[in-house]
């Protein structure tokens, strides 16, 4: 039972190692039609771009959820603005040029905090953006309509539109990678909150004496168990972590699920990241083990976590969703 454990780092950046669907088996969630959040649209294929602390991805995605197109490229480590753009640039340019089909829009996942709509975005992990107009730039440079969210948000989306979270209607989704991101879907909507930051399970307080976190506060599930923390704790990258410490993720994870679970009553926590994918059974298993524990109501007691269904694609198939999510919208009025 469970994922694959192999931790070799594979080139993909922020979401992971491919995994065979279906590997790990949990009790069944029970599904209900569709929410309205994951209708299709009219959309024909639109540009996606996913903006990590490790890599920058950018594709072209249809209607079906089909990846078409891709390119992607570290994400500099500059704090020159200008130069972490221009690498941004240059891939959105050479997907567009090899392009057969024109895009409709453009949808974002970038790592956050940002203000709302994305109008302008300060990724923790991305030292050179602090307030940076991310969608007046690539408005400029696409021509295009653009949406702008939180990646793991975008996941949230991607894993309701085409991967291991269709048919629910109340969800959890994150990622574990170089930090530590959520995505909430409560009544079939994905929850934005005031200035569109809802979800950011990174910064729950797991361990109360805990490690600093970039963010300000102590003790953060970012600053304990994302890949950053990993290599801070061990000296060593996230890849070659022993299973105790890929238990201890795990378990801090479960920790952080739980309390989403018990406060918003929610059954289905669906996580990818290359640490989380990575670390396969050790790290899923400790994740169930400690929602077991701290999940006593019975409305929170069925709570389940299940790797990501959408592997190396989730970044763009989520972009896409944001892109789809606004297009729905406006085909429905604004409603």
């Amino acid at each position: 039972m469970g994922v694959s454990t192999e931790t070799t780092d594979l080139p993909v950046g922020d979401v992971g190692p491919v995994v065979p669907d279906g590997l790990l088996t949990r009790d069944t969630v029970a599904t209900v039609p569709v929410p309205t959040e994951f209708r299709p649209s009219s959309a024909a294929a639109v540009l996606a771009v996913d903006i990590g602390g490790t890599k920058m991805e950018v594709g072209l995605v249809d209607d079906d959820g089909t990846v078409l197109e891709r390119a992607r490229a570290a994400t500099p480590g500059s704090d020159d603005p200008e130069q972490v753009f221009d690498a941004l640039r240059e891939l959105v340019t050479e997907v567009l040029d090899r392009s057969t089909t024109s895009p409709s829009a453009c949808g974002v996942g970038c790592g956050g905090p940002m203000e709302a709509g994305g109008t302008t975005v300060s990724p923790l992990n991305i030292s050179g953006w602090r307030r940076f107009p991310l969608l007046d730039r690539l408005q400029a440079l696409t021509g295009l309509d653009v949406v702008v969210d939180n990646d793991a948000k975008a996941l949230a989306l991607g894993e309701g539109w085409r991967g291991a979270a269709q048919g629910c209607t109340d969800y959890l989704a994150m990622v574990v990678s170089t930090g530590v991101g959520g995505g909430v879907v409560l009544d079939g909507r994905l929850l934005d909150g005031s200035g569109g930051n809802a979800g950011h399970i990174g910064h729950l307080v797991v361990e109360p004496d805990g490690r600093p976190c970039m963010c300000g506060g102590r003790g953060c599930l970012e600053a304990e168990a994302s890949g950053t923390a990993i290599a801070a704790i061990t000296g060593r990258p996230s890849a070659e972590a022993d299973a105790a410490m890929r238990r201890r993720c795990g378990t801090l994870v479960g920790r952080a699920v739980a309390s989403v679970a018990n406060l918003l009553d929610l059954q289905l926590a669906v996580v990818a990241g290359s640490v989380a994918l990575g670390f396969g059974d050790d790290f899923f298993d400790a994740a169930q083990m400690e929602i077991g524990m701290r999940c006593g109501l019975d409305f929170a007691r069925p709570t389940r976590i299940r790797p990501g269904g959408l592997g190396i694609d989730g970044p763009l198939v989520g972009a896409a969703a944001v892109a789809r999510r606004q297009i729905a919208v406006r085909e429905d009025g604004g409603r």
